[in-house]
């Protein structure tokens, strides 16, 4: 009897570290909101420009999303995303640095110290603009299709984790020295994981410690393994296919309405409970755990339910659909904060948005099923693109909101409202999920 060789799970390591690696990409996003409100207390920012400041990160980020995808199918996604997370660490460490040295120098009508946080924001969305699109190229490679959801789902809760855990660390560490060291150690932490990233992270076919059996189970459940062994030539008629697809449009519709929640916890949120709600910075700082660890549960959730359908013989439309409709319906409850006193509801308010924006965070996860296979990292850009635009918009927004009305109760009401969007988007435009060719129809 021939025996059997039994299978590695190299990509469960591989997984971990793009949970890691995710984690610190949003703990730089997370940086400014934790600072922003000693640091524009010290320098002078007003609300609109902190809301400028915010969405520095937006503009760069989101307009490189497709050359970074280019970059992904030509380069890899293990080269790509470990130089740009050295990159995007060192960015953030030099935001500790702002003010330092020319605080009360203007330029026109800003001071250098808003310019170079400008800048430096700026400059670190260029950095992460792959990042994202090479998560879902790497899943796409590792996991066959019915681990995929889950395996997706947990490196989307990346962003809750950080929030959750990193954030009263970063507030602890605001309180015990200052707003600059919140950047220090962020952007130190990065540029070691980076080079660690760089040095174990290679492609299914080219890791020295996956085996044959793997690559084969990885292969036979729909994964594509094969992806990484030779670079795509990429067309930008490809783009014109992707954005013209009627099913591609509903799920970039649905990913901006997503973002859009993402990106209010990610900026205003703190300040929020700060202003609106008259919590202290340590309060405040602990508080915004609570809604990032329940987003974390949504997420994980999420993907579970997702693959639990699929392998008890649902479609996958069914089986990614529902999920992502019941979250995103329920991530409106947000505007029921504007109705309540009581801080205890109010966290659990946002909470329970929280939890159904993570419960429902299953795109990248559609788009790595429903892309064309050779051009995986620019489907993955374009789809991160139009969801980002909502990382432009949103702190912007909220911050003409904040500084027009002075309240914040049309801001939930605008963040809840993309819920209600992204919800009809998805049972009306996007329809069946099917992977697309590019050559059909030619």
């Amino acid at each position: 009897m021939q025996k059997t060789t039994k299978k590695t799970n190299v990509r469960y390591i591989i997984l971990s570290l793009i949970f890691l690696v995710t984690t610190f990409n949003y703990v730089d996003r997370a940086t400014l909101s934790v600072a922003a409100k000693s640091m524009s207390s010290e320098l002078g920012f007003d609300a609109a420009m902190m809301g400028w400041a915010f969405s520095a990160f937006g503009w760069a980020y989101t307009s490189m999303q497709i050359p970074g995808g280019w970059v992904l199918d030509k380069y890899g996604a293990r080269f790509v995303y470990g130089i740009g997370l050295v990159l995007w660490s060192i960015f953030t460490f030099m935001q500790g640095f702002v003010g330092t040295f020319s605080q009360g120098v203007m330029i026109g009508t800003f001071s250098t110290a808003f310019l170079s946080l400008f800048v430096l924001r700026f400059l670190m969305g260029v950095a992460e603009a792959p990042a994202f699109p090479a998560n879902s190229r790497l899943t796409v490679m590792w996991f066959p299709t019915n681990e995929r959801g889950l395996a997706t789902a947990f490196f989307q809760t990346a962003q809750y984790f950080a929030l959750a855990v990193f954030t009263p660390l970063m507030t602890w560490i605001l309180y015990r020295w200052s707003w600059h060291y919140v950047f220090f150690w962020a952007g130190a932490a990065g540029i070691v994981l980076g080079f660690f990233w760089l040095a174990y992270v290679q492609e299914p076919r080219k890791h020295k410690s996956v085996n044959a059996a793997e690559l084969d189970y990885i292969e036979a459940g729909g994964g594509l393994p094969n992806i990484g062994d030779k670079k795509q030539k990429v067309q930008w008629a490809d783009v014109k296919k992707l954005v013209c697809n009627r099913m591609m449009l509903g799920v970039y519709i649905g990913q901006f309405c997503l973002t859009t929640i993402t990106w209010f916890f990610l900026t205003w949120f703190p300040t929020y409970l700060y202003d609106a709600r008259g919590m202290s910075f340590l309060k405040a700082g602990f508080v915004t755990a609570i809604p990032a660890l329940a987003g974390f549960i949504g997420g994980l959730l999420g993907g579970y339910w997702s693959d639990w359908l699929l392998k008890r013989g649902k479609s996958l439309t069914y089986a990614r659909k529902l999920p992502i409709v019941c979250g995103l319906l329920f991530s409106s409850t947000i505007i029921l904060a504007n109705y309540v006193d009581s801080d205890v509801i109010v966290i659990l308010v946002m909470s329970i948005a929280f939890f159904s924006k993570g419960l429902g965070n299953l795109g990248w996860c559609v788009v790595g099923d429903v892309s064309p296979k050779e051009i995986l990292g620019l489907s993955g850009g374009v789809f991160n693109l139009c969801g980002n635009i909502a990382s432009i918009v949103t702190p912007l927004a909220i911050g003409y909101i904040l500084k027009a009305y002075g309240s914040f109760d049309l801001a939930l009401l605008y963040v809840g409202a993309m819920g209600l969007i992204g919800t009809f988007t998805y049972l009306v435009v996007v329809g069946p999920l099917e992977r697309l060719d590019l050559n059909k129809g030619e």
